[in-house]
């Protein structure tokens, strides 16, 4: 059984969860936050960490669904990773990335381009995913300026897909069901329907389904016309909008088109890179492909410090420079390639290679996703869908409110018991810390199972 480690000394004046929760609640606005009643719920507060567990302000265990926010790879409580962070400090916490570059970042930089497939061999290092996003798409309007294609800028994306909330990385994110009142650059993107095979027609093959698909492509090409198109960004899973798996051969198929109509292909893994399907990056050892670019962060760091990541291909980088008149590429960000990130980041690795953390995915894999397919034999869950330690439920309800109340229920119900689940509508998603256990994917598993029970008995009517 683990034990919670030490609570945070608060000093002498040791703070109440109530009090924190207050304050909470009256100064702090969250990410995603229902601005209608912001300061009307309580958070829970955690507390403490360790290796797969959180502790909330009263000492109760919960198993980190979630993995954080995709991210804790590594798990909680390093105290290795919290010497090296530590020991950065003392080194060097600070320098300026427009004039000067540090041990850290170079050879970080180098560690990725090795890590990375084909010739991505170019880092730009940015603050998090969404900055990686909008520096991979200025990347693509500077490279076609420079080349004087002033008109090849639209981006192609999904539906379901998230890429982040900056501007232009909220500008090509398809979050359909959520009602935006953000401004977006819709001159600068067009949106392919949804890719998941769970939402195609009945009586329509898995095959057939990928034709659709790879056609939406296509035709959106087409009618947008080549020259007008930049870039076609994708999540190799669609993780936000559901952990969404497009149809065998589909990431393979279209690339294959991006490279008939020179548009570049952004692979966008800050969820499925370092290891959450099993390998450094899923682009070409899971999906055939060598992007032209792609994004990273989250898993980087395991979450220890914020660190994200542009990959950009030699190709992309040669024709950027080709032309004679000098040009300076005017983006970046003061904690651009932040010596303490980055040696978190080399120590993330460094732990991940020595603990075969990959291989470790790899093994586990099949029995996650056996119970995850497990939970099918609950009527209220349509679809139980996933890759590597990526899952997801999504239940059956005859309206989005209705479904709205459904997902709140299961979360409701495995936090009861000590699991947390990242609840999406109607879906309840999951990609634990790496380093999970066959025991603890069962313990998991068997609390969302009670869940599912509990929840299936009252809509039922019964007694749970």
């Amino acid at each position: 059984m683990s034990t919670a480690p030490t609570s945070i000394d608060h000093g002498a004046n040791d703070l109440s969860t109530e009090q924190l929760q207050e304050w909470d609640r009256l100064h702090q606005i969250h990410p995603w936050a229902a601005v209608d009643d912001w300061q009307g719920y309580d958070r829970m507060l955690v507390d403490t960490a360790d290796g797969i567990y959180l502790w909330d302000g009263e000492g109760k265990r919960f198993i980190d669904g979630p993995g954080g926010m995709w991210c804790v790879q590594i798990g909680y409580g390093r105290e290795e990773m919290a010497q090296a962070i530590a020991d950065q400090v003392r080194r060097l916490p600070y320098t300026s990335p427009f004039t000067n570059t540090t041990q850290p970042s170079a050879v970080l930089a180098k560690k990725l381009a090795e890590l990375a497939p084909g010739d991505l061999n170019n880092v730009f290092f940015t603050t998090g995913g969404s900055t990686a996003v909008d520096t991979a798409l200025r990347t693509m309007h500077f490279m076609n300026n420079r080349l004087g294609r002033k008109s090849k800028k639209i981006v192609i994306a999904r539906e379901k897909g998230y890429h982040g909330s900056t501007y232009l990385a909220h500008t090509v994110t398809g979050k359909e069901r959520d009602i935006n009142r953000f401004d977006k650059e819709d001159r600068l993107v067009r949106f392919l329907p949804d890719v998941n095979p769970y939402r195609r027609p009945k009586g329509m093959s898995v095959e057939e389904w990928c034709d659709e698909k790879v056609g939406d492509l296509e035709r959106m090409i087409e009618e947008v016309g080549a020259d007008n198109v930049g870039a076609f960004i994708a999540e190799p899973i669609l993780s936000s909008g559901g952990v969404i798996v497009p149809p065998p051969g589909y990431h393979k198929r279209t690339y294959d088109i991006c490279r008939a109509h020179d548009i570049l292909y952004i692979s966008d893994e800050v969820v499925t890179g370092f290891g959450r399907i099993g390998h450094w990056f899923s682009s070409l050892d899971v999906f055939g492909i060598k992007p032209d670019i792609i994004t990273c962060a989250k898993g980087l760091t395991s979450g220890y410090l914020p660190l994200g990541a542009c990959i950009i291909s030699d190709e992309v980088m040669e024709r950027v420079s080709e032309k004679d008149e000098p040009a300076t590429f005017t983006n970046g960000y003061t904690y651009s390639a932040h010596p303490v990130s980055c040696m978190a980041a080399l120590k993330n690795i460094e732990i991940m290679e020595r603990e075969k953390i990959n291989e470790h995915v790899l093994e586990v894999t099949p029995h996650f996703q056996k119970r995850l397919q497990d939970l099918r034999k609950f009527d209220i869950v349509g679809d139980a869908r996933g890759m590597g330690l990526l899952g997801c439920i999504e239940c059956r309800a005859e309206n989005l409110e209705a479904e709205r109340q459904l997902g709140q229920m299961i979360d409701d119900a495995c936090e009861e018991m000590g699991l947390l689940v990242r609840p999406l509508i109607n879906m309840a998603v999951f990609s634990p810390p790496l380093i999970i256990t066959i025991q603890q994917i069962d313990e998991m598993f068997d609390i969302l199972e009670r869940a599912l029970e509990q929840v299936s008995a009252k809509l039922s009517g019964k007694a749970a």
